[in-house]
């Protein structure tokens, strides 16, 4: 089984919420429909996640609308969403990715209450030139997981190392990364920072970003607050 990973960007005309809604209603049932699909997930810009928005950060390009995560057979025979749902989609861009999940939410199956709790912290990585991908792994995959589990109130955690553009056009990436954080961290520092009091908020977020200044240059990295939805394949929206 393998793992692909799209940016999807939506139609200009369509709004946030109806972009949201048009792609459970229509884009996750024809994705459900197909045999090579083993398990899907939906995360995507909404009104849900507005308050979040200053945590928003771009490199450069328009960030996307949603992340789409399919499990296949074969990535070579993959789905296309924006020619499924054009009305919907404007552009995609998918990557074969590599999967870690140091932390997993087991609370919520797939399928059950659809949209996980809370909000997806979606985090588009490129690795500075300055470190070897050797070294960049070493501390990403090597040490700096474990401080962003100790920092912050994270309830899921995927990393995807990317293996490889699938298609021609997309933003250079090297990982895309997806952790879930409970509501009330879209407006609360305590809340992100797991800090139930000033100085413990201030060590933690010192931690937090002396780990990541090691492997990420702040301009080569895209942040985007959004909504996660988690099917299986037999589960409808």
């Amino acid at each position: 089984m393998e793992k692909v990973q799209y940016c999807l960007w939506r139609v200009a005309a369509v709004g946030e919420d109806a972009f949201r809604a048009g792609l459970l209603a229509d884009l996750v049932p024809a994705l459900q429909r197909l045999e090579s699909v083993r398990g899907l997930r939906l995360a995507v810009v909404d009104s849900a996640v507005a308050p979040a928005a200053d945590k928003r950060l771009a490199s450069g390009g328009p960030l996307p609308d949603a992340l789409l995560s399919v499990w296949l057979d074969d990535a070579w025979r993959r789905p296309q969403p924006a020619a499924l749902v054009p009305e919907l989609v404007a552009r995609s861009h998918a990557w074969l990715v590599a999967e870690a999940e140091p932390i997993v939410n087991d609370t919520q199956p797939p399928g059950v209450d659809a949209r996980v709790t809370g909000f997806c912290q979606v985090a588009l990585l490129q690795r500075p030139p300055r470190l070897t991908v050797p070294e960049w792994l070493n501390i990403w995959k090597g040490s700096h997981w474990q401080v962003a589990i100790d920092t912050q109130s994270t309830f899921g955690y995927r990393q995807n190392l990317v293996v490889c553009a699938l298609d021609e056009g997309g933003p250079a990436l090297d990982a895309i990364v997806e952790e879930d954080f409970p509501a009330d961290a879209m407006t609360s520092a305590h809340s992100f920072y797991a800090a139930q009091d000033d100085a413990t908020l201030e060590a933690n977020q010192n931690a937090m970003m002396e780990s990541c200044a090691r492997f990420i240059d702040f301009d080569r990295i895209d942040v985007v607050p959004m909504s996660a939805y988690w099917f299986s394949p037999a589960a409808g929206p």
